[in-house]
């Protein structure tokens, strides 16, 4: 079968005009794509105890609507981005729209516990392919020397996304019901599609791969297996089951490894780790993954439960940082094209580290401002980073590895997501018992006297184990210092 014919820049009418309407029309379009994902990142935190109670969904069961949208997409994110590579990223890309728009409308006619992961699922596959084909995109669309701008501007994208998932969140669940959460999702989607059939053209070649089902099989069931035995390790004891999960999960994870060092075309190609930066800055992601997701419900625990704030009031206290995030998103990216990603990225690390120590040091009386002041600092260093991270991905990758490189972004950086989730479950079960701290996570119970005590002093904890994790990230990044002024080579063997 031929491959479909490449578009150059050449060919491009609007190329033809001088290119920088059209490049601007594109760079909303794929701002709208990542701004609808990261919406549904933060949308259904504040809708889990509606949901749970709507859909007579299992306490322990609830979180895996928001764990299965991130494993899909951390499964699929190399898969979909190779297809970009082989397809056309734009035609992967709106492919993404499309599923996306469909899975936001199955979600909102969910009618029991199934059917919403499963809906939620679908979202996921569509969420995949706008997130690891919109790097790709962007690394077509722009020069070298310029894409720190635009991943800034993608930063952006997804701040603002996530501040409009926080306050939507709470409206809709409050004053309307659950399911716009996800129906919300359709009319602007829609538009978005037709955008981006009218503006967006295939920049890049397209490159003959093979998919690495083995690998995603073996990874998928691994990250499951662990992944399982961690939550319900939250609100239950660790029997032979949950055992049998816990070690099958990580035996599979290490079969992952060991088939993706002897396939021709790996999911996770580990030639890429031959170049130092790459493999710096492809961990850095994963650590701050790790550190950093956590911490937005471990402040909404906090708030919720010691605090005995509502969920929609505990999340508005967070939404100055995330519009500071996104007003220092594109000058970061900026700062990353003429100074380089080191010092951004781990400038922004740093912040993120104090601000965790700032978090451990809550207690039962902490003015609520000061909380405000916190999240501020969180997202000016969120954004520092994100960026930059992103652009020295992009530098050290070959161009014919494009879609692959900014799918394994999104993978290391989902997986430490994933993880900080279970992580911040189990830390908070330390100091009050395990359902208790599963339900004030979910956002169904508080917490008064003692116990506020007890529970604050177990957060503590988690939040300085985040620091251990954000400090690594830091150093990671750190060390790329003097690798990116070298000219990226294609690794060996790739």
């Amino acid at each position: 079968m031929a491959l479909p014919r490449i578009l150059r820049p050449a060919d491009d009418p609007a190329a033809a005009r001088g290119g920088a309407p059209r490049t601007g029309l594109a760079m909303i379009v794929i701002m709208a794509g990542v701004l609808m994902t990261a919406v549904d990142t933060t949308i259904v935190v504040l809708a889990l105890p509606e949901i749970q109670r709507s859909l007579h969904v299992a306490l322990s069961a609830v979180i895996w609507v928001i764990i299965s949208f991130l494993l899909v997409i951390t499964l699929l994110a190399t898969q979909v981005g190779r297809l970009g590579d082989m397809f056309g990223r734009v035609r992967m890309y709106e492919a993404g729209f499309a599923v996306f728009v469909l899975g936001s409308l199955l979600c909102a006619l969910a009618w029991d516990e199934v059917s919403i992961i499963v809906f939620r699922i679908v979202q996921g596959v569509g969420g995949a392919l706008i997130m690891a084909n919109s790097g790709a995109v962007i690394a077509d669309l722009y020069p070298r020397e310029r894409r720190g701008r635009a991943y800034g501007l993608t930063a952006l994208g997804w701040t603002v996304g996530a501040v409009v998932g926080v306050v939507l969140g709470g409206l809709i669940v409050t004053y309307i019901s659950w399911r716009w959460i996800f129906g919300i999702n359709v009319p602007p989607g829609v538009v978005a599609i037709a955008a981006a059939l009218r503006v967006l053209r295939d920049r890049g070649e397209r490159v003959r791969r093979r998919l690495d089902l083995p690998g995603m099989l073996t990874l998928g069931l691994g990250l499951f297996g662990v992944l399982w035995a961690m939550t319900k390790l939250a609100n239950g004891p660790l029997d032979a089951p949950l055992t049998g999960f816990l070690g099958g999960g990580v035996v599979l994870i290490a079969a992952f490894v060991a088939i993706e060092s002897r396939v021709a075309e790996p999911m996770l190609p580990l030639s890429l780790f031959r170049v130092p930066t790459m493999a710096a800055s492809l961990l850095a992601s994963l650590f701050q993954g790790v550190a950093s997701f956590a911490v937005l419900f471990l402040v909404l625990m906090y708030l919720q439960g010691p605090r005995g704030l509502s969920p929609i009031n505990a999340s508005l206290l967070l939404v100055p940082g995330y519009v500071a995030g996104a007003a220092v998103g594109p000058p970061a990216g900026r700062l990353a094209d003429r100074r380089g990603p080191v010092l951004p990225a781990t400038v922004g690390l740093a912040l993120q580290v104090v601000v965790l120590i700032c978090y451990a040091q809550l207690t039962l009386t902490t003015p609520l401002w000061l909380i405000v002041l916190i999240s501020l600092v969180n997202g000016i260093g969120t954004s520092f980073f994100f960026p930059a991270n992103s652009a020295a991905v992009m530098k050290a990758a070959p161009p014919d590895m494009y879609g692959i490189a900014s799918g394994m972004l999104r993978t290391f950086a989902n997986i430490g997501m994933v993880f900080s989730f279970a992580v911040a479950i189990l830390v908070a079960s330390r100091s009050i018992s395990r359902g208790l701290a599963f339900a004030i996570f979910v956002g169904t119970a508080q917490l008064h006297g003692q116990l506020a005590v007890a529970f604050t002093t177990g957060l503590h904890a988690a939040f300085y184990e985040s620091v251990v994790f954000m400090v690594i990230a830091a150093l990671l990044s750190g060390l790329r210092a003097g690798g990116l002024r070298r000219p990226p080579r294609r690794p060996a063997g790739a």
